[in-house]
């Protein structure tokens, strides 16, 4: 079972510590808290973060020679409270040496379809659009 604390440290500062005691600050972003990261940053990053490791090990199982990987991501909010996301964009770019399309293309599948639980959570409220590029090594 995935497990996490945040503690309230002073002002609107917290820290998140997760189930293998990692940290994480957390902070309003106004001039007295902003040393943290924003929450809502945190779910982007966290879709990032869980799509990456699928994605990783998908091309290395179809030996696919990946030699960099970054994702970009934005989302898209309501403009009231809750400010609830309705669009997340994520964008892969891939390195490596002969990469192809269709192991690419299917390794994002996998994970926005079967693996990402991050992504699949989020999705029954956002919708999430992908795109990627390939650079040759």
């Amino acid at each position: 079972m995935a497990q996490g604390q945040v503690k309230w440290i002073d002002k609107l500062r917290f820290v998140g510590v997760d189930s293998s005691k990692h940290s994480i600050v957390m902070s309003a972003q106004d001039e007295e808290n902003g040393t943290g990261s924003k929450p809502t940053d945190l779910l982007l990053l966290a879709i990032g973060g869980c799509t990456a490791v699928d994605v990783i090990r998908i091309l290395q199982k179809q030996r696919q020679e990946l030699t960099g990987l970054e994702i970009n991501l934005s989302g898209e909010q309501d403009p009231d409270p809750p400010w609830t996301f309705r669009k997340i964009n994520v964008e892969y770019v891939l390195r490596g040496k002969g990469l192809t399309r269709e192991a690419v293309e299917r390794a994002i599948e996998l994970s926005e379809k079967k693996y990402c639980s991050v992504g699949a959570t989020v999705s029954g409220t956002a919708q999430i659009v992908t795109t990627y590029r390939i650079e040759e090594e």
